[in-house]
């Protein structure tokens, strides 16, 4: 029994004592001595261990969040950015247009980006970061067109759309998906992230610009505005597969069999009218008031189709009190089908694509899940653009 070693009685390697020799790097004796756990000096290296990995791990091999000291004053200067100042710079004759990008899809924000400048919009661009990563690298590459509006969240882009469970929470923006480390209880709590879009989209028709959003997902084959065509409030597109005739009617089409309609929150265009900010607004309460459940989608599309719904014609009171003789009810415009198709009829229809053919504006590539998928099936349709066009975009080939 007496020879045996507990634990903290065994000695540790000195951290100055070179592992390729049998000297010591240095003459202290503690080099020759061992220290135990439980003495004075042990339990100060392992405070001291402690410490250091409490620092260092949380950042260890994550760009989403940078240790505060490595950064370099450009990026400290973006950290600073707000939206307001984002979109005074960005935007021109008093329009911007808008989407939001975690760092994994940024090359579907360059495939998307060479589309745009194909029709001479890109100087109108903003990015919406939805992590560090993505703000620094827009912004080095492009300065002034990347802005993250706090809280910003230890984010990775998943491949997926769609599931939740107690310690993380991915929800779909746009055409991205987050991971966030919250409870949904805790996170509906204080803030709820598929919320974030139409906050954005209201805060920047409140600064009076109008805006136009995209997912990254699509590409451009012409110039979308000039179908925005009239003075109206909000502009979307349909996310349905069934064939309209070409001179369909442009009002919100009647709810489905989930007693909304199904519009796709991929596209909108907002003028800055009173309008446009109850339906944002609206969006954002349909959002709050969504249940949290393992059985429902975090995705704010539904959301936008019920905020569409019940704002339909309906009259902003505080506008109409204002100046009665206007006409002030929410007036929607559903964009024409064969110019802004969904995915499931543009890359499943070919008939209809053939009869269609020089009428398309912008393709979604939805109706399909995942990174590589949706990738591969840009490329199959030759609107992978990134492989040979990259410098045709602003931010150029990405590393």
């Amino acid at each position: 029994m007496a020879q045996q070693k507990y634990l903290h009685q065994r000695p540790i390697q000195n951290p100055f004592t070179n592992p390729f020799s049998s000297s010591p790097l240095s003459n202290s004796s503690l080099s020759n001595r061992p220290i135990s756990l439980l003495s004075r000096n042990g339990l100060l290296l392992l405070l001291a261990l402690l410490v250091i990995l409490g620092v260092f791990l949380p950042w260890a091999g994550s760009p989403l969040f940078p240790f505060p000291n490595t950064l370099s004053p450009s990026q400290s200067k973006w950290r600073d950015y707000s939206l307001a100042q984002a979109v005074e710079f960005a935007a021109k004759n008093g329009t911007v247009i808008v989407c939001a990008v975690s760092y994994a899809y940024l090359p579907f924000l360059n495939n998307w980006l060479i589309s745009v400048s194909r029709q001479n919009h890109q100087d109108k661009v903003l990015v919406i970061a939805e992590d560090y990563a993505t703000l620094y690298k827009v912004n080095e590459k492009w300065p002034g067109h990347a802005v993250l509006i706090p809280p910003a969240f230890d984010s990775q882009t998943a491949h997926k759309f769609g599931s939740q469970n107690h310690n993380r929470i991915k929800v779909r923006y746009g055409a991205t998906e987050v991971t966030s480390l919250f409870s949904p209880s805790r996170f509906k709590g204080f803030f709820n992230f598929t919320s974030r879009r139409p906050q954005h989209l209201l805060q920047i028709v409140e600064l009076g610009y109008s805006v136009m959003y995209n997912d990254v997902d699509m590409v451009w084959l012409q110039d979308p505005f000039k179908y925005l065509e009239g003075r109206h409030d909000a502009y979307f597109m349909d996310d349905m597969t069934a064939i309209k005739p070409l001179d369909h009617s442009h009002d919100l089409p009647p709810p489905g069999k989930k007693g909304r309609p199904y519009i796709c929150s991929c596209m909108i265009f907002l003028r800055p009218t009173s309008g446009a900010k109850l339906l944002m607004r609206k969006w954002i309460e349909e959002l709050r008031d969504q249940p949290w459940s393992k059985a429902k989608k975090a995705n704010d599309q539904p959301g936008f189709n019920w905020a569409l719904m019940k704002t339909a014609h309906q009259v902003d009171v505080d506008c109409f009190l204002q100046v009665p003789q206007l006409n002030l009810l929410v007036d929607l415009y559903l964009l024409p089908q064969a110019a802004f198709p969904t995915g499931g009829l543009y890359f499943k229809n070919k008939t209809w694509v053939k009869e269609t053919k020089g009428k398309h504006v912008i393709i979604h590539n939805n109706y399909i899940v995942g990174f590589e998928k949706k990738t591969k099936r840009f490329r199959d349709y030759g609107l992978w653009l990134v492989d040979d066009h990259a410098l045709e975009s602003p931010l150029g080939k990405l590393e």
